[in-house]
Formats: C-alpha cells, structure tokens, sequence
C-alpha cells in the first residue's frame, strides 16, 4: 500500500466552542484525508484538544470546577460537531491523556540530557489568552497582537529551550525546501521573522500548575505550546512503538491557521532537530473567516457554530460552502447570502436537478433500468475527454491545496454534463421508435456521467455522492472505489436498477434578512 498519508489539524483550546473557523481546517484535512484514501493510500488523520495551560486553569475556576473537569465537558463538544459534519478522522487526541503525557515528558528528557534545555529567568511580556511570550517591539499600542488584548509583565523562574541554536538550521530548510511553508506570502513571513533574529524559548511556568510536571524538575509545568505540539507524534506512539511511529511519521500536511504558524513554522522544526527527527514535509497556513465583514467574536454575538447551518442546510451543503467559496490561503468572508446563493445555485438547481432529470427519464423511457451504452459519438467522446482531464486536474488541485478551484473544475464537467442532456434532448428521442438505440446511448451517458461526478465529489460530499452512486445503479459500495481506475468510462453496469429518489438539495426560497 506504500506510506501512509498523514495530516493534522491543530488542537483545539477547550475554552471555546467549535465554530465555522475551527471547523474550517478540520473539514480541510477531511477532504485531504478522504482524497487520499480515495487513490487507494493508507491514512492517518489526526485532530484533538489543547488541555493545558493557564488559560484553561483560568476559565475552570471562574466556574467552580477543576481544569480536568472543565476539558472533559467541553472535549465532547469537539467530538460532536466532527461527528455531525460527517469527518473522518483516525484519531483524536487529548492532551490530558496519560499517552500524550508520557510522550511529552519523554521529548522533553531527551532534549534536557542533549543539553538543548537550561534554566533560568523569564522577564517580559505574557498574553494570557494566547498563551505566548511576545517582545516590546511585537506590542500593538501596548496589547497581544494577535489578540487585541491587555498582556502582563511576568518574572519567573523558567526552563528554556535553545531555539537561537537553531535558528540558522531552520532557515536553510525553509529556504532548500520551498514547499515547506505554505503559502508562499507566509514562507516570506516566517523566513523574515527567523531573520530578525530568534531568542531562546520559555518552556515551562511555575505560577499555576495545570500542565504536565517536568519528570526533572516537577515544580515546573510545561509551557502549553511547547507541550501541544508534541501531540503530532505522542498520537502515534513516539518512544513506545517505534515501528508504527516511523511507518507514520513525518506528517504530509500539518493544517493550521495563520495566528499560529511561527509555532509550528520555527519552534517545532527547532524542537524536532533537537530530538533528530525528521521534519513535517509542508505546513499550510490558511487565512481567517470573518462573519458579514466582522471579525468573529463573544462581545460582538457573531461566532457562528456549524450545527446551525447543518440544520438550515445538510452537511454537505456546510461542506461545500466552504470549500466552494474560499481559497484556502487567503481571508474569507462568510455571508449568509453568499451560501443561500451556492446552495440554490449550484446545488439545487446545478447537481441537483441534472440527478432529478437523469433519473426521471430513466425511470420513465427504461422503466429505472440502466440502458446499454451503444457505440459514442462526438459528444459522448467529449464528455470521456472531460472526465478523464478532470481526474488529473483534481490530483494537481489537491496537491496544493487549491479546494475551490477542483470544485469550480467540477462543476464546469455539471455545466457540460447539464447541456450534453438538453443538446441530446431525451425527450424528442423517446417520441421516435425508431431512436430507440439512440436513446438508449444518450441515457447511459448520462447515468454515467453522474457516477463519475458522484466519484470526484465523494472528498467534499460524502453523503451525497454515494447517494448519486447508489442511486445511477451501482451495486458496488462508493468506499471501495479508487482513483484513477473507478474513473474509466463505462463501468456503470447495463441493467442495473436506478432509484429516483427524494430531491438531494430541495430549493430554499427564504432570503435571509441582510445583516
């Protein structure tokens, strides 16, 4: 079966509920994840809970609980909201289990016995919300940058990791291996910032105790960062099963959002070297989603959880939104006119109603038999070229990862497949007895049509697509085809049985009121 595939999301801080942002990376490394399965790889998909730190110790006690509590409720929340948006991860990881723990302290050891960890005092500036130490010169009108909020002076007594050691080496391999740090307008950001010049890393507190104790020096804690971005290699068994680590690691794509790129762009290479193990082949920093032009935020009311959408517009029409509408690398903008607009646009009436259509007349000229396919003609033959095109051009898409444009790239093949069936005209066929062959060729193509669109979408819409491949008459399971070979033309079987079916996306008229 060869490597296997292995993609991350960040772990997500259990302050928080999931909402459209967090689930954006995680349905990113979905379809990545289900794309890879799909060309017939083995994968590992691994998404999680960030557990530790003083911001979680913080919130846990504003509400009378302990922090341990405090992550077993909310931990759920996560799981759910995977399980509702129809995500397929391998794994999920908690950084309060004992597996993760262990793991972490284990790193940290063999980093302190290389002689990569020292002592000593921690003076400066320390946001809480974001857990991060930040420079005088990183302030913005003396609050977080990233954040916006008020940040404190701390003095403490901490464990340091020798980053500034690293530096140099780091810098090479983004520099050798330019697809490293993705996109390009954050490689330059993260290259820029290394050469300003790195400090050495606080790595463990002693103001509260909710962390993994130091195994050298248990009065510390590790640094919640630090700590986190362990969880990339205690999931697959560092230290414990060095056969299943090694057949895993390095991860293929770790996806995570722009406000935390330095992290797992400068300071987890530096920590991997140290450890001499081999880096993460890209790391892929996306941009954030605003809400009608605002910033996503409690004060404002405008944080927007997927379970409402899911109930307005099935999962996969969420799924495809937002794979649909964003490039990936950049900023977006959710708005709910925008998905009331792709949804009857090209769900409802695009995909949806060329499924309706093809099976009706199905069902109604070869009583819901597939027809057989005849010899092609001109058309049927660019309909074959288009398919076979699409398959290579997803491969290229996916690669980079661009999800709106191999989407936008299916739906011209809907576009072509929409006028195949208007310029055939089915219907004046049926009329003619003598067209019967005809008719049959132009059904067929149809059907078949569908069935390598219901193959291509499965990625981005996994309910739907094998709806549409059990639907055109495919006995097969979807989840044991594979690309290319399920991509041929013509291997949709003649006389097998179609179903019509409900409408797969029914028409929303409501607009919704404008913000």
């Amino acid at each position: 079966m060869g490597e296997v595939f292995y993609v991350t999301t960040p772990i997500y801080y259990v302050n928080d509920m999931p909402h459209i942002g967090t689930a954006y990376t995680t349905l990113a490394a979905d379809v990545l994840a289900r794309y890879h399965r799909l060309k017939g790889r083995e994968v590992f998909f691994l998404t999680g809970t960030d557990e530790h730190g003083q911001k979680v110790a913080q919130a846990a006690e504003e509400r009378g609980e302990s922090p341990q509590a405090w992550a077993d409720k909310m931990a759920p929340h996560f799981t759910g909201t995977w399980k509702l948006l129809n995500i397929s991860n391998d794994d999920f990881i908690r950084t309060t289990q004992e597996r993760h723990a262990l793991v972490a302290q284990l790193f940290i050891e063999k980093l302190k016995e290389s002689g990569d960890i020292y002592l000593d005092a921690y003076e400066g500036w320390y946001c809480i919300h974001d857990e991060s130490f930040l420079l005088s010169s990183q302030l913005v009108d003396g609050a977080c940058p990233d954040c916006g909020r008020p940040v404190d002076w701390v003095k403490e007594e901490n464990y340091f990791f020798r980053l500034s050691k690293y530096a140099g080496k780091v810098l090479r391999h983004i520099e050798e291996n330019p697809e490293f740090v993705q996109p390009e307008s954050r490689r330059n950001e993260v290259t820029s910032f290394i050469e300003l010049g790195l400090k050495d890393q606080s790595i463990s507190r002693t103001s509260f105790a909710w962390g993994i104790p130091l195994p050298f020096d248990p009065k510390h804690v590790m640094y919640v960062w630090f700590e986190a971005l362990l969880n990339y290699v205690s999931a697959i068994d560092y230290g414990a099963d060095p056969e299943r680590f090694e057949s895993i690691w390095p991860a293929d794509w770790h996806l995570v959002g722009k406000e935390i790129l330095r992290f797992h762009a400068v300071i987890w290479p530096a920590m991997l070297m140290a450890a001499g193990l081999p880096l993460p082949k890209r790391v892929f920093a996306h941009g954030w989603l605003t809400v009608e032009g605002e910033k996503m935020s409690k004060s404002l009311g405008n944080v927007v959880g997927p379970d409402e959408l899911v109930d307005e517009y099935g999962v996969d029409g969420y799924r495809y939104y937002f794979l649909r509408e964003f490039s990936f690398g950049s900023d977006g903008n959710f708005s709910r006119r925008t998905l009331l607009r792709r949804y009857n646009a090209e769900l409802a009436n695009d995909l949806g109603n060329l499924v309706s259509r093809v099976l009706t007349m199905v069902d109604r000229y070869r009583d819901g038999t597939v027809p057989e396919p005849g010899a092609p003609g001109e058309e049927e033959n660019v309909l074959r070229e288009k398919s076979s095109a699409l398959v290579d051009s997803l491969d290229r898409r996916l690669a980079a990862p661009a999800f709106n444009e191999a989407l936008a790239e299916i739906w011209e093949y809907i576009h072509a497949l929409n006028r195949y069936v208007d310029v055939s005209a089915p219907w004046s066929l049926a009329k003619d007895a003598s067209r019967g062959a005809d008719l049959d060729r132009v059904l067929y193509n149809c059907l078949e049509g569908l069935r390598i669109v219901s193959l291509l979408i499965s990625p981005f819409m996994p309910g739907t697509a094998a709806r549409i491949w059990e639907r055109v008459g495919m006995d097969e399971p979807l989840k044991g085809a594979r690309l290319p070979e399920s991509a041929a033309w013509g291997l949709l079987p003649a006389g097998s049985v179609t179903t019509r079916g409900e409408a797969l996306f029914p028409r929303k008229e409501t607009q919704p009121e404008d913000s």
